[in-house]
């Protein structure tokens, strides 16, 4: 596979090239040793496209976890305590889990353990796969990657998308990079607040 476009949002690849270079490089290099045809197994049932071989976003995933795991990212779960009282909410925010929870207690409401999950994590850095529906980029970049980098897990976040020109050849309701590009750029430039490099592939 190949990078075909990039977006650094807040200086997110510009921090990779600084701090993370062999980060960077580790990412580059997974996309590239990736082949996208020999994923092209799953049978359409579409309308219109009935028996075409579309690629597999599963078979994708695997290849991408195969190749980020072998380079030493792994997941990593970032756990929380909730309840339904905005108050007592915004009073446990950045205290630990334990602390959230003993506020929550007293506070009389009953605490909701809860968590986020990011697939790869190594050195500060996060990077989220995402060749599933559309509406799980906007949970990737303004949850995921967000709730990382508030809890200071992270630095900065990589999400990796299909271009246009794959997604076309993938079930419908993929997301694609262009118009994530353009769902991140129209909020300003300061939103989300975490650093990102977006990055889009092809085969």
């Amino acid at each position: 596979m190949r990078i075909v476009e990039s977006y650094s949002h807040l200086n997110g690849e510009e921090y990779l090239l600084v701090h993370r270079p062999t980060l960077r490089d580790e990412v580059i290099e997974v996309i590239a040793s990736i082949d996208a045809d020999e994923h092209r197994t799953k049978v359409s049932r579409e309308k219109g496209r009935e028996g075409q071989l579309l690629l597999a976003p599963a078979e994708l995933n695997l290849s991408f976890k195969a190749g980020l795991q072998e380079r030493g990212w792994s997941e990593r779960r970032n756990r929380f305590w909730v309840t339904g009282d905005e108050r007592v909410l915004r009073g446990v925010q950045g205290l630990s889990p334990d602390e959230q929870r003993a506020r929550i207690t007293a506070a009389g409401h009953e605490p909701i353990l809860s968590y986020n999950q990011t697939d790869f994590v190594k050195d500060r850095v996060a990077v989220e796969v995402q060749f599933g529906k559309y509406a799980f980029v906007a949970h990737d970049l303004f949850v995921k990657h967000l709730s990382f980098f508030v809890s200071d897990v992270i630095d900065v976040g990589i999400e990796i998308l299909p271009m246009k020109e794959m997604e076309r050849q993938m079930s419908s309701g993929v997301a694609y990079y262009e118009r994530d590009l353009l769902n991140v750029i129209r909020q300003g430039r300061g939103v989300p607040s975490v650093p990102l490099w977006m990055i889009g592939v092809a085969p």
